[in-house]
């Protein structure tokens, strides 16, 4: 295995260009990034695990589509603050390498920590869903219902999914527009016959939509406030998209606009998809089954049989982004490793398939002892490590934001489309995600608000979400002294003239 070398004075300020990790270039095309983003979401798993939780929210109820349109917002915002960053410093380490630039190596380093312990924290619950969805598959009950087979195929999972990484980034490219397609489709025939059925049999229980479901305004802003707590994660993953920039045709430009189309085509999936599964049996029936909203409105929606697509969706979705929760992690580790800031070892490329090897079975191997962990404790430590997602997610969101404003500042006044792109949107979608957060640090610090006890009167997600982002500043304080070069880097701005630069673009690539 190759090792990659670490960057010189001449790669001190970002230039726009792609510096040489050892990763393969011009792999992927911008379809590919646009498919890793969506992928990573796990639209059909989200919605399955999440939707349920929102409508039971109380204040909610039927407006369960406003609460995604106004979570989108800031998802929209910050894809903007990662499009005008990447066209100036296309790096696999995204988040981790901006802010670094930005606001600091000290910044840089708990930002990129924040991205690996999101991925970690999520990956139990992904290997999680795809085990029990094979066996629900194949109709075997008995096996979805015993934690020692659902762990056994959480397991086997991860090391596919894994594998897969390690052997190259096409290949990943390939399976996950196959799974996608496969997911977006069942999804969209679910939503299709659900609201014919609703508009024509009616169905025991079925409410025909309404402008107001639409409407955040008919909500109060507790309600609305507590339903995008929930929010946040169902978006989440969609800039998995730009971690692969380094791989990508065109890379200043493709994998920005991917991340922002993204989070458009995820709004209109979980909207549209929302509305449907409410106007069937009505918000009662969602919240009643929260924990699996799809697999209950299978059958009646579409039939006997046919329910079983809903249970494909589900279970590619919850594969895919297994996949997709990798590869990102493996890049960042990967940029932290090129730029001095952990072991070197981070930084292994394969001679062969160009792919962060060392990174990638460390994620790999990680993410299977987090599952085996998290699934012995309990179902109901599973819950609230979902939860406590939402706070690394909130926190590196928000500092790229903040990041982006900081890194253009003096360019903010060059016209007023750069002040709004890359000044005022990444501003308000950070101090929303920051809003967020300490929203979330006090509704989930009471005890009622969790599936699990308190332990020293903390809540877990306060443990595993807070917990493990202290964890985080206390390894970045004691690799200060064996990483002064790092931790020695200055601030930067944005080179003068950067956005109007012209980058050469490569034809894409389906």
């Amino acid at each position: 295995m190759a090792s990659i070398s670490s960057p010189g004075e001449s790669h001190l300020k970002a230039t726009g260009e792609v510096v040489d990790k050892g990763l393969k270039k011009d792999a992927i095309g911008y379809l590919s990034n646009l498919v890793i983003g969506v992928a990573s979401t796990a639209p059909a798993y989200s919605l399955a695990a999440t939707l349920g939780f929102i409508v039971a929210v109380t204040g909610v109820g039927v407006h369960a589509p406003a609460v995604l349109l106004v979570a989108f917002i800031p998802m929209l915002l910050i894809a903007g603050a990662y499009w005008g960053l990447n066209r100036a410093d296309p790096d696999a380490g995204t988040t981790f390498a901006w802010t670094t630039r930005a606001l600091g190596p000290a910044t840089g380093w708990v930002n990129g920590w924040a991205i690996f312990l999101a991925d970690v924290l999520v990956m139990a619950s992904l290997a999680d869903i795809a085990g029990i969805y094979t066996f629900k598959l194949f109709g075997w009950e008995s096996a979805a219902e015993s934690t020692g087979a659902v762990m056994a195929a959480a397991v086997v999972w991860i090391a596919v999914m894994t594998w897969i990484c390690y052997r190259g980034i096409e290949l990943s490219a390939r399976i996950q527009q196959i799974l996608l397609s496969a997911e977006i489709l069942i999804l969209g025939l679910f939503a299709v016959v659900a609201l014919v059925k609703v508009y024509s049999s009616h169905p025991a229980g079925s409410i025909e939509p309404t402008i107001g479901w639409f409407n955040p305004f008919a909500l109060k802003f507790g309600a609305l406030l507590d339903g995008i707590l929930l929010g946040v994660f169902i978006y989440w993953g969609w800039d998995s998209g730009v971690a692969v920039n380094e791989e990508s045709e065109d890379p200043n430009e493709g994998p920005g606009r991917a991340a922002v189309m993204s989070t458009i085509l995820l709004v209109l999936i979980y909207v549209i998809v929302s509305a449907a599964g409410q106007a069937f049996h009505g918000p009662g029936f969602l919240s009643s089954n929260s924990e699996d909203v799809l697999n209950a409105l299978g059958k009646p929606v579409l039939g006997s049989g046919l329910d079983k697509l809903l249970i494909i969706a589900v279970l590619t979705s919850a594969s895919a982004s297994t996949q997709t929760t990798i590869l990102p992690t493996a890049r960042t580790t990967l940029s932290m490793a090129y730029w001095k800031s952990i072991p070197r070892a981070f930084g292994r490329v394969h001679p062969r398939y160009l792919t962060p090897s060392f990174s990638t079975l460390m994620m790999g191997g990680l993410s299977i002892l987090w599952t085996i962990v998290i699934l012995l404790l309990s179902s109901n430590a599973l819950e609230d490590s979902i939860v406590a997602i939402g706070f690394p997610i909130c926190f590196y969101y928000g500092f790229t934001g903040i990041a982006c404003i900081v890194y253009y500042r003096h360019e903010l006044t060059n016209s007023v489309r750069d002040f709004v792109l890359l000044g005022l949107a990444p501003l308000a979608g950070g101090l929303i995600l920051f809003g967020v957060f300490v929203k979330a640090v006090i509704f989930y610090g009471h005890a009622e608000n969790v599936s699990s006890k308190p332990i020293l009167g903390i809540t877990l997600p306060l443990w595993m979400g807070i917990g493990g982002m202290l964890i985080g500043v206390l390894l970045m304080l004691v690799s200060r002294p064996f990483f002064r070069d790092f931790f020695s880097r200055k601030l930067e701005t944005a080179e003068p003239g950067i956005l109007e630069e012209q980058v050469e673009h490569a034809p894409a690539r389906f």
